[in-house]
């Protein structure tokens, strides 16, 4: 074992990377709609195929419904024919019919009868109109068919395409640095997985079909109304521009609003999250009052976002109808004209009048979802900065555990956590196999942070850290960390038997072998206490058993990984003297054979210790048995004075 101390160094505090919400940013900065939407619908290309296929399902019912009103106005032609020939002498032609009409003095009505199909003295044709009634009914029924089938193929993709967003989501997570989690809240982290998610599968759910009928609509119905009066068409045709351009106008300001609106989202479950996983501290503090205000204005500030937002998209579709109706106007009175001059028939008309009102009810529709697509829009970039932040540096390759040694050596190593703020400056360090290093000093020294650079959960600025004499930043983090058993002051067991908690990273360990750790760890009797043992069920991260019972367990976790590397960071904090003494013993021989770093705060833990480090802003101070940091009279030995010396006082 060999230290170097560098010449100077700055005083820093470990993890001192302070939090700061994602959702942090101002209400009026806005979202990259164009290359977030854009974005989104690129996940949809694995899906392309079936993509496909709502569209020739969607173009097929949207050609059957489109053909609908132009049939429905070939009925009405045939029973305005039969009428107008009904009332006229048999024996002419139509032709002679308004002729005669003209001869009256009544060209206008010879006018407007020049558009029917008429025969004088027939009346109406209920066949011909009763075929054409069950046609448009057929035709109805088979859109409404594919409608279903194109819905259906629609949930499909839309699962399939969310199911790949959360494993991406996942897969990313596990690759981020432990200093993204340093600058992120949780709640703002588990929303960006769970409510935006959610969000993105709504928004694609409810739209995508919609969208696509509605386009097609858009394009069927304008094809038909051409068709049938090109004038007619211009003239619904002239406020779409205005349409277009207002919906642009609002969409744009409701934009940034629906922004904000997930960010405080992230930013309330992030105060619901923390304030509920200590709430026994909330209570304990009588802050329950301050939270509750706290809460408040998260909420405030949510409920305005979001009013904004839906009160600017809400306008949209009132707007759009208001238009549309002005367009249908102007059809009804340029079609009323274009009937008394004999241009159009009456059923061309109301054909035509049918096709303005479907023509605007796309638009309407499209209008009105502007809200849910710039909602989940908002989301999908929210979560895309998850999936683009910064990973950790890539993984080396696997080294195989067979004899490993324990030897580790720190070389002119430095770290910080945050550019400006150094914390280790040129650290030097070597641990010979077998060895139990204590590593102490005042908070904030750098005690954690040397074994967290140990684990790779932070990666060097400088130096190198080897591990048997290889570095461990050529080595996979898994490679890595399946040598070093690490055991918390904070114990962590997830919801399961207890018996999983033990074998957590154990994949192939017996019951007999999960058994054996916790007899080792001391935890095997008050397991057995229980009412199932070690079947017994932990909810809620690990309720119904006492603190110090939780860190027997996850003790117990690392006993039976039987690493090479053992590192307890303060690991006997929760645990009585009398379970102390026992789990020291415990210890001691399962450091036989294996190197062990012991962070402490309790110096009596670490008295039989082969080596102690005194660590000072990052750097060693001291180093040597406890004896002989005691005789130095040292650092270490002010920090043994002030836990186990009464202090000498004398009255002013």
């Amino acid at each position: 074992m060999s230290a170097k101390q560098p010449d100077s160094k700055r005083g820093s505090s470990q993890g001192g990377a302070l939090m700061r919400l994602t959702g942090g940013g101002p209400a009026q900065q806005t979202a990259d709609f164009k290359g977030s939407a854009k974005r989104l619908i690129g996940l949809l290309r694995p899906e392309r195929r079936f993509l496909y296929g709502v569209l020739i399902l969607g173009l097929v019912g949207v050609s059957l419904t489109v053909t609908g009103p132009k049939l429905l106005g070939h009925a009405t032609d045939l029973v305005v024919a039969g009428v107008v020939g009904r009332g006229m002498s048999s024996g002419v032609s139509k032709e002679q019919a308004i002729d005669g009409l003209r001869e009256q003095g009544r060209g206008g009505v010879a006018d407007m009868l020049g558009s029917v199909d008429f025969v004088p003295g027939q009346g109406i044709d209920l066949g011909a109109v009763g075929q054409v009634v069950l046609l448009v009914l057929a035709l109805y029924v088979a859109s409404g068919v594919f409608g279903i089938v194109q819905s259906r193929l629609i949930t499909a993709i839309v699962q399939r395409t969310v199911f790949r967003l959360r494993e991406a989501a996942e897969a990313k997570l596990s690759r981020l640095p432990l200093s993204y989690f340093d600058k992120q809240s949780r709640g703002d982290v588990l929303s960006r997985t769970t409510n935006d998610i959610d969000n993105i599968q709504q928004t694609l759910q409810q739209t995508m079909g919609q969208i696509v009928t509605s386009l097609l609509s858009l394009v069927g119905i304008l094809a038909m109304m051409l068709w049938i009066s090109p004038l007619l068409a211009l003239v619904a045709l002239v406020v779409a521009p205005l349409s277009v351009y207002l919906t642009k106008v609002v969409g744009k300001r409701a934009q940034g609003q629906f922004v904000q609106q997930w960010r405080s989202t992230g930013k309330l479950n992030a105060h619901i999250e923390e304030t509920y996983t200590g709430y026994a501290l909330v209570k304990a503090y009588g802050h329950e009052d301050e939270s509750a205000e706290t809460f408040r204005e998260e909420n405030d500030a949510l409920f305005t976002a979001g009013f904004r937002a839906q009160a600017l998209s809400g306008i949209i579709q009132p707007m759009m109808i208001f238009i549309g109706n002005f367009s249908y106007v102007l059809v009804a009175v340029a079609g009323g004209l274009r009937v008394a001059s004999g241009a159009l028939s009456i059923g061309d008309v109301q054909a035509f009048v049918q096709y303005s009102r479907q023509f605007s009810q796309p638009l309407t529709q499209i209008a009105s979802m502007s809200n849910l697509v710039q909602s989940g829009v908002a989301s999908a970039e929210r979560v895309f900065e998850l999936l683009d932040a910064e990973e950790q540096s890539p993984d080396g390759v696997w080294v195989a555990r067979q004899g490993a040694l324990g030897q580790v050596s720190f070389e002119d190593v430095s770290f910080r956590y945050e550019p400006e703020r150094p914390l280790i400056e040129g650290l030097t360090l070597s641990v010979e196999p077998g060895q139990t290093v204590a590593i102490v000093g005042p908070t904030g020294a750098g005690k954690t942070t040397l074994v967290n650079l140990l684990m790779r959960f932070y990666e060097l600025d400088g130096g190198r850290i080897t591990l048997d004499g290889a570095d461990i930043a050529s080595m996979s983090r898994e490679s890595v960390r399946s040598r070093i058993g690490m055991v918390l002051q904070d114990a962590w067991l997830f919801g399961g038997t207890i018996a999983d908690n033990i074998a957590y990273g154990s994949e192939n360990a017996t019951r007999q072998q999960v058994e054996e750790a916790a007899r080792m760890a001391y935890a095997d009797r008050f397991i057995r206490t229980l009412p199932q043992g070690y079947d017994t069920v932990l909810e809620d991260e690990g309720s119904g058993v006492s603190a110090g019972e939780k860190q027997l367990i996850t003790i117990a976790r690392a006993f039976l990984s039987n690493p090479s590397i053992l590192v307890l960071d303060e690991a006997t904090s929760s645990v009585d003297t009398r379970t102390e003494m026992l789990v020291q013993q415990a210890m001691s021989q399962l450091s036989t054979g294996r190197t062990s770093f012991v962070i402490a705060h309790r110096l009596s833990t670490i008295r039989n210790a082969d080596v102690i480090l005194t660590l000072e802003s990052g750097s060693i101070v001291e180093q040597g048995t406890h004896e002989q940091l005691l005789a130095a009279r040292g650092a270490y030995a002010r920090l043994y004075a002030a836990q186990f010396q009464e202090a000498a006082t004398e009255p002013q």
